[in-house]
């Protein structure tokens, strides 16, 4: 059981990277197998082919690890081969022994779509990873996954996708059985931070405020302080779609400076000043994510678009 556990938490990490689902704070993790640190190492050092080369060969020998199979798949979705990506997503499911494995596979073929910022076949998966939580009554991965996946739909445009999965995600995650009031202000939170990023992507600032001035007394309230890092973020957010430059990009610094999203829109809003060399200077951070979640699938392809 041990070593079926060391398994899946090792896939985990593969998938997820360094950052974390959007506002969560996942408990301490045992550690992957050495291959896979082997690998991460040489992905931030840029060696994205030798990382490739590194898991292949564990392949060669262990053609059913779901580790190994899992992390070819993230570094071939960075280097934006997404179809042969899912070849070995399509194997992870398949070698998967575990219901645990099985979704941490579909959670990975899903953010491998939303590098292609294909909100349909990203919510076609991470649905199957949401109704797997929901059979286990974890309604609080299930808030987690919807959110995950309205993200993914927000990135790629697709407003209306993104409003209902945000809204289920917050709804489900209220369903959690002895709900703590930081955990309701944390969901209600969340909830408000997402309506102020639709409603500034529709074009309504005015109604994007109302929503920011609603998640500013959720952190007034002083129960979910952890969450405070996220306000710059999401003032920077709103007011780039409003076409106030030097306003976002002063919040977007104050957010956290090794999110790829964050430095995709620095990159971004400096453009829009018209600060070509920091522009692409955030662009080259944010191309150099080595995340597979969605702040990565975002960036990663729109700010190497950018380079070209």
């Amino acid at each position: 059981m041990k070593k079926t556990i060391g398994i899946i938490t090792s896939a985990l990490l593969a998938i997820l990277g360094s950052a974390a689902l959007l506002f969560a704070q996942m408990p301490a993790q045992p550690q992957p197998p050495e291959f896979v640190k082997q690998g991460q190492q040489l992905m931030k050092e840029g060696k994205l082919e030798e990382a490739l080369a590194l898991y292949r060969q564990t392949l060669q020998t262990s053609p059913g690890s779901l580790p190994a199979n899992l992390a070819a798949g993230s570094v071939l979705d960075l280097m934006g081969k997404g179809e042969e990506a899912r070849k070995y997503f399509t194997k992870a499911i398949e070698v998967a022994d575990t219901p645990d494995g099985k979704a941490s596979a579909r959670r990975a073929m899903a953010m491998s779509y939303a590098f292609e910022g294909n909100c349909k076949k990203t919510i076609e998966y991470e649905q199957q990873v949401f109704d797997f939580h929901g059979s286990a009554k974890n309604f609080f991965q299930q808030g987690e996954t919807a959110d995950e996946m309205a993200r993914v739909c927000l990135d790629s445009g697709d407003l209306d996708a993104a409003f209902k999965w945000y809204q289920i995600g917050h709804d489900t995650g209220l369903k959690e059985p002895d709900l703590k009031p930081a955990r309701q202000d944390l969901w209600n939170f969340r909830w408000e931070h997402a309506q102020a990023r639709i409603a500034a992507r529709r074009g309504d600032p005015a109604g994007a405020q109302e929503h920011v001035a609603a998640a500013k007394a959720i952190l007034d309230k002083g129960a979910i302080a952890e969450q405070a890092p996220f306000f710059p973020q999401l003032k920077g957010y709103v007011a780039f779609y409003a076409g106030d430059y030097n306003t976002a990009l002063e919040e977007l610094k104050q957010a956290n400076p090794n999110d790829a999203f964050i430095q995709c829109m620095i990159g971004q809003t400096a453009e829009k000043l018209g600060d070509k060399a920091k522009a692409l200077e955030y662009y080259r951070k944010a191309a150099a994510a080595t995340s597979h979640n969605p702040a990565a699938a975002y960036a990663v392809p729109f700010a190497k678009k950018k380079l070209s």
